[in-house]
């Protein structure tokens, strides 16, 4: 059960780095092409730890696997924030993460050949509902619906699976580290491409500027920097649980992640508003209560 500890680690990384990155508070969210390019451009630097550990460099067609898993992990990343420039993230993050467990699912038992027990498969579903419950449309002076943010949550879904799959093939054929870093460094490919957006490089000026501000706060610039250090966690926590567990499984566990998503925000926003606030309404609060119910549940199957 190695992999349930370290995945469930990984997802309460993902949870608190959530929590910070709402606090920091970026503005390039309202600009999905330049947060795009600010979180894939710097994942090349993999590439340059990859000499001193001294492991197998990649065989023919895995290199194109590589590929494919860095671009698609890029990919997702973009669409997702397209997403999440329509909707809250409590909202879009948890539909997102039931259509990467179900694209995931789709891919693994089609390619990989990987099959989950019953128990399993049960519980699988379970985490799938209670991440869709999550998803569960506030409304307020409004009727709105299901919108076109859910269908880039849908194509991100697809895009997170290929990489997910992908990168699980890898890391059957090499040590973790070998392919953990050639799928992450593609990924920086993305980054490149978004150059050619003119929002890119006209915010290089303002993001100047910014940490000129940042350097004056040593606050924030701590909270950014212990929000990157819990991101890389969280990442490499979920890729080497993928790698020595089941890759379905492993992502549906990301209803974990959610739930304490939720706990901490509904803490900050009534004990330190000031700090963090998000508007619940009593419907809401009873679904996603009954959301945590599912999510102990289906992540108890997994362990008996």
């Amino acid at each position: 059960m190695l992999w349930f500890v370290i995945a469930i680690i990984g997802y309460i990384s993902f949870a608190i780095t959530f929590i910070l990155d709402k606090t920091i508070v970026s503005e390039k969210l309202s600009r999905p092409v330049v947060y795009t390019f600010y979180s894939t451009i710097f994942m090349f630097v993999a590439l340059f730890v990859l000499p001193f550990l001294g492991f197998p460099i990649l065989q023919g067609i895995d290199w194109f696997w590589a590929l494919i898993s860095g671009l698609a992990f890029g990919f997702g990343l973009w669409t997702l924030f397209c997403a999440l420039k329509n909707d809250e993230t409590t909202h879009i993050s948890p539909f997102n993460g039931a259509f990467v467990t179900i694209f995931v699912y789709f891919f693994s038992s089609l390619f990989l050949g990987e099959e989950l027990t019953g128990l399993k498969q049960i519980a699988v579903t379970i985490l799938v509902c209670a991440a869709l419950l999550l998803s569960f449309e506030k409304v307020r002076n409004s009727n709105k619906g299901f919108h076109k943010g859910f269908l880039w949550a849908i194509l991100s879904g697809l895009f997170f699976a290929i990489s997910h799959v992908s990168a699980k093939y890898l890391y059957g054929l090499y040590p973790f580290w070998t392919a953990f870093i050639w799928t992450r460094a593609t990924t920086g490919l993305v980054g490149l491409l978004t150059l050619f957006f003119p929002a890119v490089y006209l915010s290089f000026k303002k993001t100047e500027k910014q940490l000129d501000n940042l350097n004056k706060n040593e606050n924030t610039a701590m909270l950014i920097v212990v929000d990157k250090l819990l991101a890389i966690v969280g990442v490499v926590s979920i890729q080497y649980a993928i790698a020595i567990g089941s890759v379905t499984v492993v992502n549906a566990l990301v209803g974990v992640q959610y739930i304490l998503m939720f706990v901490l925000v509904f803490i900050l926003t009534k004990f330190a508003p000031k700090l963090f606030q998000e508007y619940f309404t009593k419907k809401e609060l009873l679904v996603e209560l009954v959301a945590i119910i599912l999510v102990v549940i289906g992540t108890a199957l997994f362990v008996f």
